[in-house]
């Protein structure tokens, strides 16, 4: 255990390396090209969520991650715009896109490492708030094209960082176990059964939060989609849903605990990034950990951009509890499969087979 949270320690400065240099990029360029407040946020979402998928990546895959990364990244961009004007067209289209995203992991170890790369900026526009946002605040927010520069951006940093970590640090990465491809009996198939499950679980959550949440609809969207990628089966679904939501509880007495300091400003930011770095050390031991921690590094965020965390803790958990129970719900009763099947058993890594996926943010 004292070995692998030393190792643990060693990926989470890494990563949070890379994040603190594209960020550092991004808030230079910011000022520079008079850009709004939105491309940071989508900065580190990027980097923090494609530094692990690029750990150990071969440079065939890199380059393919510098193509796919930023035109996705463009595309999420404009979805959220279609979002913002055009709500249940924009959801339809969002529901449509990530359920793709798993669907073609049948067709191969390459479709599969594709598919994981290309939900990141959709994970993404779900962090940032520039969906969310009254309309009237569109002009300000990043566009397209600056959305692609921000994947160059993050790309490069993760390489770099990884790079010289690899080269001059003490810990050399753990190779990725590659799995055989199994030829499923199952009808559907597991990817065509985890699209379906995802579609249902996603769209309940677009409908719902927008009605009982209104601009704070991502909060269930997010979990929604969080507890619903990779499930290995209902039991696993519903754990992660319950991890999400014992651990965003916890975050959320954490950021009252922040709030009641008047914490703001840069010092906010700073708080954030701590918080960031401690959650990245402890998300391999339990995703709990990863969901208490971007529940504070979030409240701060919200803070950060002027709204009163503390008054909308109690709607954020209302709609964390919603979107699980809309993925579990998806998972159950929508073509369930009760049989254990052998990547139930099997460990975590190795994203190659088409009946494994990857974890989400």
């Amino acid at each position: 255990m004292r070995e692998k949270l030393i190792r643990n320690a060693y990926e989470s400065l890494l990563a949070m390396t890379a994040v603190l240099l594209c960020w550092g990029t991004v808030l230079w360029l910011e000022g520079a090209a008079g850009l709004h407040t939105d491309v940071l946020v989508l900065a580190v979402a990027l980097t923090l969520t494609l530094f692990s998928t690029q750990r150990t990546a071969s440079p065939r895959r890199r380059l393919a991650a510098l193509v796919l990364l930023p035109a996705t990244a463009a595309g999420a961009q404009l979805l959220g715009r279609l979002i913002m004007h055009h709500y249940a067209l924009g959801a339809a289209v969002y529901t449509a896109g990530i359920s793709l995203c798993i669907w073609i992991r049948r067709y191969g170890p390459a479709a599969t490492r594709a598919g994981t790369l290309l939900t990141l900026p959709f994970v993404a526009l779900l962090v940032v708030p520039g969906p969310a946002l009254p309309p009237g605040t569109e002009s300000g927010l990043v566009s397209w094209f600056w959305s692609a520069v921000v994947g160059v951006l993050a790309c490069l940093s993760v390489w770099l960082v990884q790079g010289l970590g690899d080269r001059y640090g003490p810990c050399s990465p753990e190779p990725e176990r590659a799995a055989p491809r199994r030829v499923s009996r199952l009808h559907p198939r597991p990817s065509t059964r985890m699209a379906l499950q995802m579609a249902a679980g996603a769209a309940a959550a677009f409908g719902c939060g927008r009605l009982f949440f209104d601009d704070h609809w991502p909060w269930a969207v997010l979990t929604a989609y969080v507890a619903a990628s990779g499930n290995r089966g209902r039991t696993d679904v519903l754990r992660k849903g319950i991890e999400r939501f014992a651990g965003a509880s916890v975050g959320t007495l954490l950021a009252t605990g922040v709030a009641a300091v008047d914490v703001t400003g840069h010092a906010a930011m700073a708080v954030m990034f701590a918080v960031l770095a401690v959650t990245l050390w402890l998300r391999p031991l339990n995703y709990g950990y990863w969901a208490a921690g971007m529940t504070t590094a979030l409240s701060l965020l919200l803070g950060y951009f002027g709204q009163d965390a503390v008054s909308l803790l109690p709607t954020r958990l209302a709609a964390i509890a919603l979107g699980a129970g809309l993925s579990v719900a998806a998972a159950w009763w929508l073509l369930p499969d009760q049989r254990r099947r052998p990547q139930e058993l099997a460990p975590r890594r190795g994203r190659e087979s088409e009946d494994r996926a990857g974890r989400p943010l």
